[in-house]
């Protein structure tokens, strides 16, 4: 495989970035801001992302979408809908938005009430009830009221597996986002910060925190670039075991970010005001979401 991206990928890396720098939150008190919030999911609409998948977009495009949206803590509806996207272009359906229901939820419904679910190799479709609490402060859970109990469409085992490494693929990159996230945030604080009168980024017990948190966030993208091109370029339970990796690799690592972040503001790190806690909580949110276990994983991990 060839890591480096596309122009093409590098200007939806950067459209996106630039989507989730200005509108996305930047302070505890911005996810209050419904204006903010409504306007960030129009812009969504309008780009067509949430629709990626049935536009013919490879798993590395919807990747780096995720990804940017998590770094900047996007808190519009975006991996429910590009995974239900997925489904419903299998069905040729592209009548209603819609969002991804599992295990009778809807973890990122934020104005959808159509959920989609795969029930083998079943497509099932119904709608969401009302807003249950959330670890994850970014997004919006709710409960799934009804289910068909007929299919709208049927996948082949290949396909209902290319969705599983996509979900995973995506799960980790909204992970990996969060963590970088979590890491420019404690970047720049440690060279604002003064303890002594100097920096406290000068001072090697901090620094070395950092040098770890950008140790482990290399190796996942490393892994991550890799399941995501998996998903649509090796057999069906290769990408598999390439998204298990790559999931459970990058949600170990990006707890191990987002801790070390909250280390690097000292005090400040376990107040509500600090952005760090809400990286934390999406990270741990997500790895919830089609979590892998370490007796799923094969080689490679310890």
């Amino acid at each position: 495989m060839d890591v480096r991206l596309t122009s093409e990928q590098s200007q939806l890396r950067d459209a996106a970035a630039k989507l989730a720098d200005d509108l996305g939150p930047g302070a505890v008190a911005d996810l209050e801001d419904g204006t903010r919030r409504d306007r960030l999911a129009a812009t969504i609409d309008r780009t067509g992302w949430r629709s990626l998948r049935s536009d013919g977009a490879t798993g590395v495009e919807v990747a780096i979408v995720a990804e940017e949206f998590g770094r900047g803590l996007v808190d519009a509806a975006f991996l429910g809908p590009i995974l239900a996207d997925d489904l419903l272009r299998h069905a040729g359906d592209g009548a209603a938005a819609a969002t991804l229901a599992i295990d009778g939820l809807a973890p990122d419904a934020d104005g959808l009430d159509r959920v989609v679910t795969l029930d083998g190799t079943s497509v099932r479709e119904g709608t969401a009830g009302g807003i249950v609490p959330s670890e994850d402060l970014t997004r919006v859970a709710k409960n799934v009221d009804t289910v068909n109990d007929s299919s709208i469409a049927t996948l082949s085992a290949d396909d209902a597996q290319r969705f599983r490494a996509l979900a995973l693929v995506v799960t980790a990159a909204d992970i990996l986002g969060a963590a970088r996230g979590a890491q420019a945030l404690a970047c720049d604080y440690a060279k604002i910060r003064e303890q002594y009168g100097k920096t406290i980024g000068s001072y090697q017990a901090v620094g070395h925190m950092l040098a770890e948190s950008l140790a482990v966030l290399e190796g996942s993208a490393s892994i991550l670039r890799h399941a995501a091109w998996a998903v649509d370029e090796l057999a069906p339970a290769e990408a598999v075991g390439a998204a298990q990796m790559a999931k459970l690799y990058c949600a170990r690592s990006a707890r191990t970010v987002c801790e070390n972040s909250i280390q690097v503001h000292g005090g400040i790190g376990n107040t509500w005001e600090c952005l760090a806690h809400v990286h934390l909580r999406r990270v741990l949110v997500s790895t919830e979401n089609f979590p892998v276990s370490l007796k799923e994983i094969d080689l490679g991990l310890s």
